[in-house]
């Protein structure tokens, strides 16, 4: 699924697959119970609409990739390994999606011309090559808990109540 603005246009050269959207929306639900500690699988799958077993893939994915803790039994569940603060989008997009090249423009891997690039390919690329920095500059500075403020602030926007059963 791509990532959407609010207003569901998606920005120019940045898609974020399913399992990247989920483990978003994973670790906000986690990010907003971080004081409170562990969080069932069973709460995030229903509070987000993930499907449970998709949900403990990424979940896994997630504690090998050092982001979560676990507990397991009937008290069991997950939590962040560190404070919401100190998780930041890029790391946890590039454990996710892998690198983050928002157009093929800027791939040398795609190309299939033996020529070098003329001045527009070139011009095109330098400004792409900007939108790339500019995506990750974001990305390496939004954390968790920033995600975590927007959705609280968009909750009181709509007059939406906090349901913080655990």
């Amino acid at each position: 699924m791509p990532f959407t603005r609010l207003d569901g246009n998606i920005p120019p050269g940045m898609k974020l697959s399913s399992k990247g959207e989920y483990a978003l929306r994973a670790l906000i639900v986690l990010g907003e119970n971080y004081e409170r500690g562990i969080v069932r699988i069973q709460t995030i799958s229903e509070q987000q609409r993930i499907p449970k077993r998709f949900l403990e893939q990424i979940l896994n994915d997630l504690k090998s990739g050092g982001f979560l803790e676990s507990r397991r039994g009937v008290a069991g569940g997950y939590r962040l390994a560190r404070p919401p603060e100190q998780i930041t989008l890029a790391a946890l997009i590039r454990h996710i999606e892998g690198a983050l090249v928002p157009t093929p423009v800027l791939s040398e891997q795609g190309r299939r011309t033996i020529q070098p690039p003329n001045e527009a390919q070139a011009a095109i690329r330098s400004v792409m090559k900007e939108v790339r920095e500019a995506i990750l500059e974001i990305l390496d500075r939004v954390t968790i808990a920033d995600l975590c403020d927007r959705v609280r602030r968009l909750r009181s926007e709509a007059g939406i109540a906090t349901d913080y059963v655990i």
